[in-house]
């Protein structure tokens, strides 16, 4: 399974490429807002950081939402293909309303990779893979967060996706902790998508710094 980062902060990304050997970024509105820089700011930044680390046309997916209050599918796409523009590595994030596949069809016709997002359900999933999308981006951490459970809908994903032999990737998105990562992980999703410190809390143990405190006082005890 990937993981890739959340974040919109370049000081985050370079330090999740080159400590947690991340696999692509997903960005989202509210990431740009706590970036502090405007969108296409952001958007110019990373397409150069791409190509200083050598991965401009590689493997490296970056998502870039557009504008969110565009609505109709020909706005959408003429928006989408001017982001594009700036990196291959780039797929454009689309909501997952009428309007946004009939925008996302348009664009992967048209070569331009997209990722379909703010997926809730398993019926909301189905088109995204028929159209072909790159990425299809289902929530968990939003519908838990309304008591909902989250380990059956993504697993139905998974297994239709399989079923009819989708090539779209699933991103889960919105992932809190270290458990839904394993959990997803097991389930056979693709790719995981969480910041920097859903990361950092699920590379740690309680047992395992006790065990190096342990063996710490046991080195000191020992004759060298």
């Amino acid at each position: 399974m990937k993981y890739f980062l959340d974040s919109a902060k370049l000081d985050e990304i370079k330090y999740a490429y080159e400590n947690y050997c991340i696999d692509g970024i997903t960005t989202n509105p509210n990431h740009i807002k706590n970036s502090g820089k405007p969108f296409m700011e952001i958007v110019n930044d990373v397409a150069k950081w791409l190509k200083e680390n050598d991965l401009e046309g590689k493997d490296f997916p970056v998502s870039f939402e557009i504008n969110p209050h565009l609505n109709q599918w020909e706005e959408m796409v003429e928006a989408a293909k001017e982001v594009a523009s700036y990196s291959s590595n780039y797929a454009i994030k689309i909501p997952c309303t009428e309007q946004g596949l009939i925008a996302a069809k348009k664009l992967e016709e048209e070569g331009v990779r997209t990722n379909v997002t703010l997926v809730f359900s398993p019926s909301q999933a189905i088109p995204i893979g028929k159209l072909g999308a790159k990425f299809v981006s289902p929530f968990v951490g939003w519908k838990e967060n309304s008591g909902e459970d989250t380990y059956e809908y993504i697993q139905k994903i998974v297994n239709i996706y399989r079923i009819k032999q989708f090539k779209t990737e699933i991103i889960v998105a919105a992932v809190r902790n270290g458990k839904q990562i394993a959990d997803f992980a097991e389930m056979g999703a693709d790719i995981v998508t969480c910041g920097l410190d859903v990361y950092k809390a699920s590379f740690e143990h309680p047992f395992t710094m006790l065990g190096v405190n342990k063996f710490c006082s046991a080195w000191d005890s020992t004759i060298q």
